[in-house]
């Protein structure tokens, strides 16, 4: 069963739209329920979309509250797209900014299963964990015993 329209949810602004697009690099500022995660999870699926291997990817946020809703919402959003026919698929795509939805449709509709095949995830995670790992990759570089 397909849906017949793409899930609810505001359309975003140029501003937002401009920075999500992968060929930008873009500084994010922003005030709280703002849209900043929401750019954030449009801009990862646009660098999935242009060919970007999900290990390649890693996000960093303050919280794991943070991590935990990007994550979700970031999974659930490449979930419906499975469901949705074409037309609703491509029209989800290009209010994204996604240029010639047509063609990126069939990647579109793989990338759940290849975020969630992806070795170790996608890499959604807090400043903390990632240092953290960075540490245990390279104790004695960091002046540290290794196992700390």
């Amino acid at each position: 069963m397909s849906l017949q329209s793409p899930i609810t949810r505001d359309p975003p602004t140029k501003e937002q739209r401009d920075a999500a697009n992968p060929d930008q690099s873009v500084w994010v500022a922003a005030s709280a329920g703002s849209g900043k995660t929401q750019v954030l999870i449009d801009r990862v699926i646009r660098l999935l979309l242009e060919g970007a291997d999900p290990q390649a990817i890693l996000c960093l946020t303050f919280t794991k509250a943070a991590a935990a809703e990007m994550s979700s919402r970031l999974f659930n959003r490449l979930g419906e797209w499975i469901a949705l026919d074409d037309d609703a698929l491509d029209q989800t795509l290009t209010v994204l900014g996604v240029k010639d939805a047509t063609s990126k449709r069939p990647l579109a509709r793989k990338l759940f299963a290849k975020a969630l095949e992806t070795p170790g995830g996608l890499k959604i995670q807090t400043i903390h964990a990632f240092c953290e790992r960075l540490l245990q990759l390279f104790p004695v570089e960091a002046g540290l015993a290794p196992g700390f």
